[in-house]
């Protein structure tokens, strides 16, 4: 079975948990994709949800699909949301924004009752930090920016390579907010909460594709099967 097959196994595990009548997240990139796709098919034959996209791309698919959408202005929550990560350790953190739409990921998956990620079983790993870290940033002032990323690395006891994303035609990626990408080099993470409020503290920088704490449950696609992680929840919650 090829990724794609595997991509596609996980979004259609995850839409068993859709019911009719539900306001739902729809994520960004190739396996969110999937399931708006397989989500407009139930859509077509009867199904009535309504879907608040992650970026511009996932709102065009959800049109082709045949997706009712609507925005967090026009209603208070959304039940699920169901989007893919480029990594998820034991904890059920996450690195995402591989694709340029964390901001709007971390929006939508904030305001959801529980965030469902989707994923081939490649994606999990036992330490975030592999996969660069994305680090959407406001141009101006980019320089003093970087500088005050490298000094909460150093704090947090991560460093790597740092470079401003460019999009395939060579210029730099801006991302659908009309912010940069900064992408970092880590290795390992191995705090990744502590990181994560240390680069939210930054001015310059918007949002950061350490997502603590905001999934539920991860669905995962391999050649063994299906394996769905919960997340375990403090003592006291």
């Amino acid at each position: 079975m090829n990724m794609d097959q595997l991509k596609r196994q996980a979004a259609a595990r995850a839409l068993e948990e859709v019911r009719d009548g539900m306001q739902l997240g729809l994520g960004t990139g190739s396996t969110a994709k999937h399931f708006v796709e397989l989500l407009g098919e139930r859509v077509r034959a009867g199904l009535k949800v309504i879907g608040v996209p992650t970026s511009e791309a996932t709102r065009a698919d959800a049109e082709r699909c045949g997706v009712p959408l609507t925005t967090l202005d026009e209603i208070d929550h959304l039940d699920i949301t169901v989007d893919g990560a480029d990594e998820i350790d034991p904890a059920l953190n996450l690195i995402k924004g591989g694709g340029g739409a964390l901001l709007r990921e971390k929006i939508v998956a904030a305001a959801s009752d529980r965030m469902i990620v989707i994923a081939d079983d490649t994606k999990w790993v036992p330490t975030l930090g592999r996969f660069p870290l994305p680090v959407e940033v406001v141009p101006f002032g980019l320089g003093a920016t970087r500088r005050a990323i490298e000094k909460a690395f150093a704090e947090c006891g991560v460093s790597g390579q740092m470079a401003v994303r460019k999009a395939r035609d060579g210029h730099v990626f801006v991302t659908d907010g009309g912010h940069w990408i900064v992408d970092a080099q880590l290795g390992r993470i191995e705090d990744p909460p502590s990181l994560a409020k240390a680069l939210s503290a930054i001015p310059g920088v918007v949002e950061h594709g350490l997502f603590i704490g905001l999934a539920s449950s991860a669905v995962l696609a391999g050649g063994e099967g299906i394996r769905v992680i919960e997340r375990r929840k403090p003592k006291g919650d």
